[in-house]
């Protein structure tokens, strides 16, 4: 807003890219809002979850004027209206070595597996907030045309999900999925892969209410303020919280549920491990962050995603086995 007076006083005969103030970050979209002379209002409402990392959930400043490339998100989850809706991320790079599926009921990252990454909405919304069915009545069409049945836009979102999925459907086009938008196959048995891609739904969009898995917790007692270290010993399924508290019994199938090149348990291990801020105004004024305040909510987290992890590995093998 300063830098809008500024600008305002100026001639306004010097390239805007080397007039502002860089102490922020401008970006394109920015600096446009600049030269419109938008204004910038803090507002409460604008403070939204959001999924930064798979299974891992932040506060986001959801604004038009400074988030960058807001792309389709204000259609899907809308700015002073929150809307309800559910998207399949999928992840977009020819660099990634597991490609990645993963549904989403809040604003999710650009970068959700730290690579590029895409989102099918269930519903878009317009400009009066009036939902539409994102899946068309031509994609309805045609898949109640060769099923012979009657099926729902509801129930094509959940096989899309479960074809994303299928270990087959992503060896056989593993180099299509890394460059192109995936395309949807007619399997025989519409409702079980439907079926099993509700399930996956359920598993991934209640991940923090869904049953905790038995993991053995082994407590060592110490005069000392633990340090932590949040790391994975895959082979003997154990995790190393810190020095006073390990979690064993971990199933090697749980291991095996990935996103992009890390299992869910490793993307909750790596976020909540404790990281001094490269910005060094950031290190200094607000690196607060400490393990210890959260060691219960990860354990939590942690025995809710190992069931996560194996249930959509079993489901995933069920799908190996009928294609």
């Amino acid at each position: 807003n300063a830098e809008i007076k500024r600008w305002e006083k100026s001639s306004k005969n010097v390239d805007i890219n080397d007039f502002v103030d860089r102490t922020i970050k401008w970006t394109e979209e920015l600096e446009s809002h600049l030269k419109k002379g938008n204004v910038l209002n803090f507002s409460d409402n604008n403070i939204v979850l959001s999924t930064y990392r798979p299974f891992i959930k932040q506060y986001f400043y959801f604004d038009k004027i400074i988030t960058h490339r807001v792309y389709q998100n204000d259609s899907i989850f809308g700015f002073e209206s929150k809307y309800e809706n559910e998207v399949i991320c999928f992840s977009i790079s020819s660099r990634i070595h597991n490609y990645s599926v993963l549904v989403n009921n809040h604003i999710p990252s650009l970068a959700l597996y730290v690579e590029p990454t895409q989102c099918l909405p269930l519903y878009v919304y317009d400009k009066d907030g009036n939902r539409h069915d994102n899946i068309t009545d031509w994609a309805l069409n045609q898949f109640k045309s060769h099923y012979q049945s009657d099926l729902t836009k509801l129930d094509i979102f959940h096989y899309v999900y479960a074809v994303l999925h299928n270990p087959i459907y992503r060896e056989k086009y593993e180099l299509n999925l890394k460059r192109e938008f995936p395309r949807i196959p007619f399997y025989a048995d519409f409702f079980q892969w439907a079926n099993w891609g509700k399930q996956l739904m359920d598993l991934h969009l209640n991940y923090e209410t869904i049953e905790k898995y038995p993991l053995k917790r082994i407590d060592l007692e110490s005069a000392k303020i633990p340090k932590a270290k949040l790391k994975a010993d895959k082979e003997n399924g154990i995790i190393i919280l810190d020095d006073n508290t390990t979690l064993s019994g971990i199933p090697v199938i749980a291991w095996d549920y990935k996103l992009g090149n890390r299992s869910a348990l490793e993307w909750v291990l790596d976020q909540y491990k404790e990281k001094k801020p490269k910005d060094p105004t950031i290190a200094e004024k607000f690196n607060t962050y400490r393990f210890s305040d959260y060691k219960e909510t990860v354990i939590d987290l942690l025995m809710r995603v190992t069931t996560v992890s194996i249930e959509t590995m079993k489901i995933i093998e069920m799908m190996r086995q009928i294609d």
